[in-house]
């Protein structure tokens, strides 16, 4: 690759400041969702699951709802815990990957605003990599009526840990929108307030082909045209072999920072 495809020593943005990813209004979330609708196979193979120190904060509630459930990367987990679990998402492309892999657990498509569970039918519903794309006030509502008196809501995030320099140049190439700051808050509607807050470190192996492929999930790798997505691969292929100087046998550990939050109602 030559210098003019990806300098070789691009100014790096400082760290991110964001409580959440940035949309230029509804329509821009919208558009980056519907990305998840196709590319799932690659999403459930590339994308990591979660530390059980994230399982444990279910420890208690026996019905779980995993909203926003993509291809079951917490609702394996969760179901293997012992916990009566219920998926949905609007992507069935991510349905499709998720019955296919755990095909006992109902699944169907529906979005967290409007879930089609009943009043009080579940004492937890799940979040995983999923809460910025929601409208958080008809999410807090709708959590709300499904959910038993002394449930909860568990919100979780996989971040790249972008405090370590080639991790952080890693995710600019990558165009990983969605990394939000160290430390950062969710966004929480009424009735709900944050009771419990998970921060831990943990790391990913993946080859560089993986983590290439990893590239492949990000909503704008999956919205892009192909010109722009042979530019990202190219540039990933240059940053991984020829600056950080790994082989294509090397087992790579990405580090990555987990922050989750458990959401009880207001006394």
């Amino acid at each position: 690759m030559t210098e003019s495809s990806y300098s070789l020593h691009p100014p790096i943005p400082p760290v991110s400041k964001k409580n959440a990813p940035i949309f230029n209004g509804e329509q821009h979330r919208e558009i980056g969702a519907r990305a998840f609708n196709h590319g799932s196979t690659t999403y459930n193979d590339a994308r990591p699951g979660y530390p059980t120190d994230v399982v444990e904060l279910a420890a208690g509630y026996s019905r779980i709802a995993d909203v926003g459930a993509g291809t079951g990367k917490l609702t394996g987990l969760l179901d293997t815990a012992g916990h009566n679990v219920l998926a949905l998402d609007p992507s069935m492309d991510m349905l499709r990957v998720l019955h296919n892999s755990f095909p006992t657990i109902p699944a169907w498509q529906a979005v967290a605003e409007a879930t089609a569970l009943a009043p009080n039918s579940v004492d937890l519903v799940s979040c995983a990599q999923t809460w910025h794309w929601v409208d958080v006030p008809a999410a807090a509502a709708e959590f709300d009526r499904i959910i038993s008196p002394g449930g909860a809501v568990l919100l979780v995030w996989n971040n790249l840990d972008t405090a370590i320099p080639w991790v952080h140049r890693l995710s600019r190439i990558m165009h990983a929108g969605d990394v939000l700051k160290p430390g950062f808050i969710p966004e929480v509607a009424a009735p709900w307030e944050i009771s419990t807050t998970l921060r831990t470190t943990w790391e990913q192996h993946l080859s560089p082909e993986e983590i290439i492929q990893l590239a492949h999930t990000r909503s704008y790798w999956l919205r892009s045209s192909p010109k722009i997505q042979e530019r990202v691969d190219n540039n990933l292929r240059w940053y991984l072999y020829e600056h950080l100087a790994f082989s294509e046998a090397e087992e790579v550990a990405l580090p990555y920072r987990c922050d989750a939050f458990v959401l009880t109602r207001k006394k």
